[in-house]
């Protein structure tokens, strides 16, 4: 017997030694990094000739490490922890408007409907200048945006400039709910139509609530809206596919590198509808949760997918805590469809430089649905019906990229303090003209164009060369160019800046009214499901 303990004890610690050998094999070479990281960092913070912010330097080097993985690998402070916890539930303390830095300056750019901010007139385009007479520090973004959140029934001061007058505000604090549905209505042919904006701890319960409330309002198709949706919560996206299909139903599969993290999600709640006609609209900016959302639908044939092609997000995180109250979100597995296909768009494992392959480069690799059909992997989520986006052009692309729209449109609800209808308003030809004369004289944009030709006009001065006037002509003709790229792009433009506006007076549900009854894509959802043969047609 004391042999064989004996054996035991021996074997014991030969294991022990060879996982030990093997630790040391594996992970010397971070060991090592960590000790040069280390000693470097105390030189530094010693004898650096002025005097440095050991924290941030820290938080620029980690996340420095982390961007040149994937853009999901990110680092969080504790104040970063608690604006992910926030985004997660959906819940908050809060005054009813969100803000953020536009040229280092924090301005309002929602007002939710009913809320202490609505009612005490805050409104979108007003400038922050100060928080319970605490100034504004574009150096301290977080810090300033974190002070507009506190605990219910607590009051807050806002010194707030609008027009080049400023005035002060008391604000009390309430309990801010981010509906994650922020409209849903009962269409024409008795469609249902139900906007999914986000993946939050809320997701599940209002898309329920929606579509029993349409369901008592004589609903007998849905349309489930997942453009713009950047995803979220994973348990979420898995309990509204289950609305839909049978439970016990394979919703998405995640493999990863630790096997206990690569599990099997399968629908666990009983359906709400088996046989309700489902559209589900994406655009290239659904991605994740709702790819997984879609992807799910389609693989079961249980909806119709129409728009254009989603993002192509296939990476699963999780949130893994580290000391002194920060965390950081890492890339831990892929998920996978129920056909089995992964829709990851860019391949960052392959990476050259700046350079970031895509698989979509590639011959997808090829599926099958439930009943047969035929669907691609790799690269999004492809629909069943695809509606081509109107074309515009590279400068009006650039254009929506800058704050010129917002800022117009903040203009434009001091001229005009009300506006008699959502769905027939329109811009005039004179409001379209003031829009371009204020993108030429307030210089609300610089075309990339410029900019380069700016930075090349500064190189040639510096060399002595004397190009001003040939430098001019240059600008002054791409300008003549790129205002007849918006005279082409006018549509776009209007539809654009009209959204905006509206947003200004109906917050975001007449918003939501109006750019749905000028949505093309909605009314190719709503004709399909119109064309019950060719709805059927389409899944079999």
């Amino acid at each position: 017997m004391k042999r064989i303990k004996k054996a035991a004890i021996f074997l014991s610690l030969i294991i022990g030694v060879s996982v030990s050998i093997a630790y040391k094999s594996d992970f010397f070479e971070i060991a090592k990094q960590l000790e040069i990281y280390t000693t470097l960092f105390k030189e530094l913070n010693m004898y650096y000739i002025d005097d440095i912010n050991p924290a941030k330097i820290n938080e620029v080097g980690i996340n420095s490490m982390l961007k040149s993985l994937d853009p999901y690998t990110r680092f969080y402070d504790e104040q970063g922890v608690e604006n992910a916890r926030i985004n997660a539930n959906g819940q908050y303390g809060g005054t009813g408007l969100e803000a953020d830095f536009k040229n280092n300056k924090l301005i309002v750019t929602d007002i939710i409907e009913v809320s202490p901010a609505a009612k005490n007139a805050l409104f979108i385009g007003d400038e922050i200048l100060a928080i319970n007479e605490i100034a504004i520090d574009a150096e301290q973004k977080e810090t300033s945006l974190s002070q507009l959140r506190g605990l219910p029934d607590t009051k807050i001061i806002l010194k707030i400039k609008r027009q080049n007058k400023s005035f002060e505000k008391e604000l009390s604090l309430v309990s801010i709910i981010k509906n994650p549905v922020p409209y849903y209505s009962l269409l024409e042919n008795k469609s249902g139509y139900i906007a999914l904006a986000k993946f939050n701890e809320k997701a599940f319960d209002k898309v329920e609530e929606a579509f029993l409330s349409l369901k008592e309002q004589g609903m007998t198709h849905l349309i489930l809206d997942l453009r713009g949706n950047p995803g979220g919560l994973l348990n979420q996206a898995i309990a509204i596919v289950s609305l839909f299909v049978p439970k016990g139903s394979l919703v998405v599969t995640t493999k990863a590198k630790v096997e206990k993290w690569s599990e099997t999600y399968r629908t666990m709640k009983e359906p709400l509808d088996l046989t309700m006609p489902l559209v589900v609209l994406v655009n290239g900016r659904s991605a994740s949760a709702s790819e997984i959302v879609s992807g799910a639908l389609q693989d079961l044939d249980r909806a119709v997918i129409v728009g254009t092609r989603s993002y192509g997000k296939g990476l699963v995180q999780r949130f893994r805590k580290l000391t002194y109250g920060t965390q950081f979100k890492l890339t831990i597995s892929k998920y996978y469809t129920p056909s089995g296909r992964n829709i990851q768009e860019m391949d960052y494992t392959n990476r050259v430089s700046d350079s970031i392959p895509k698989f979509s480069d590639q011959e997808r690799p090829k599926f099958n649905t439930k009943n047969g059909r035929k669907i691609l992997g790799g690269g999004g989520i492809t629909p069943d019906v695809i509606v081509a986006l109107p074309s515009t052009t590279k400068t009006t692309k650039a254009l929506f990229k800058t704050e010129a729209v917002f800022d117009f449109a903040t203009q434009y609800y001091y001229k005009h303090p009300h506006i008699d209808s959502i769905i027939d308003f329109s811009l005039t030809p004179s409001d379209f003209q003031d829009f371009v004369t204020y993108v030429k004289t307030d210089e609300a944009f610089v075309s990339p164009v410029q900019k380069s030709i700016e930075t090349s006009k500064k190189l040639a001065l510096k060399a002595g060369l004397n190009v001003d006037k040939m430098y001019q002509k240059l600008i002054d003709d791409i300008s003549i160019e790129q205002f007849s790229h918006f005279q082409k792009d006018k549509n776009d433009i209007n539809e654009a800046l009209s959204s905006e506006i509206i947003r200004r007076y109906y917050f975001e549900k007449g918003m939501y009214q109006y750019n749905l009854s000028r949505d093309n894509t909605l009314k190719n959802a709503i004709n399909l499901l119109n064309n019950n043969t060719k709805y059927q047609a389409i899944l079999h």
